[in-house]
C-alpha cells in the first residue's frame, strides 16, 4: 500500500502527468507544520512567552494575544506534522500568518530587511490556502474529506 502511494501518477484534465499530488501536499504539510512548531519554539525558548508578549503590546496588540498564538502555532503545527484535519488547521492558522505580514508591512518586502520584511508570512499563508484548497496529502491520520466544501 504504502509503496503504491509512493509510485502513483495522475493526469490532469491538460493531459499533463503529475509525479505524486498526495505526496506533494504530504510535504506542503510537514514544512508548514515544521514552520509552526519552530516559531512557537522561538517565542517560548528564544524570546519567551512574557517577552513576546511585550513584543504585541509594542505593536499595538494586545499582549495576551501572545500567548493564544504561541498555542496556535503549537498545537497547529503538531497537528499538520500528524495530519489530523489539515486542511482546516492549516485554514485556522491562517489569520496568524496574515497578522505576521501586517506586523512586517513597515520593515518592506525583504525577510533581510531590520525586523523581518512580509514576503515569508505572506507566502506561508499563500501556501495554507493551498494546501486547504488541495487536500490533505498521504498518510493523514484524521481525513478532511467529509468537510470538504465544493462551490457546485
Amino acid at each position: 500500500m504504502i509503496a503504491a502511494a509512493l509510485h502513483t501518477t495522475t493526469r490532469t484534465p491538460t493531459g499533463l502527468r503529475t509525479a505524486n499530488p498526495a505526496l506533494a501536499l504530504l510535504l506542503l504539510r510537514s514544512a508548514l507544520g515544521l514552520m509552526y512548531l519552530a516559531h512557537a519554539g522561538l517565542k517560548l525558548f528564544v524570546f519567551t512567552l512574557p517577552g513576546t508578549a511585550q513584543f504585541f503590546a509594542g505593536v499595538g496588540l494586545p499582549g495576551v494575544l501572545a500567548y493564544a498564538v504561541f498555542a496556535a502555532e503549537a498545537v497547529g503545527g503538531a497537528l499538520l506534522l500528524a495530519g489530523v484535519w489539515p486542511r482546516q488547521v492549516a485554514l485556522a492558522l491562517l489569520p496568524v500568518l496574515l497578522g505576521a505580514a501586517w506586523v512586517h508591512v513597515p520593515n518592506g518586502w525583504v525577510f533581510n530587511a531590520p525586523g523581518g520584511g512580509w514576503e515569508y508570512p505572506a507566502f506561508l499563508a499563500a501556501a495554507s490556502v493551498v494546501l486547504w484548497l488541495a487536500g490533505d496529502g498521504a498518510f493523514a491520520l484524521r481525513r478532511s474529506e467529509r468537510f470538504t466544501w465544493s462551490p457546485q
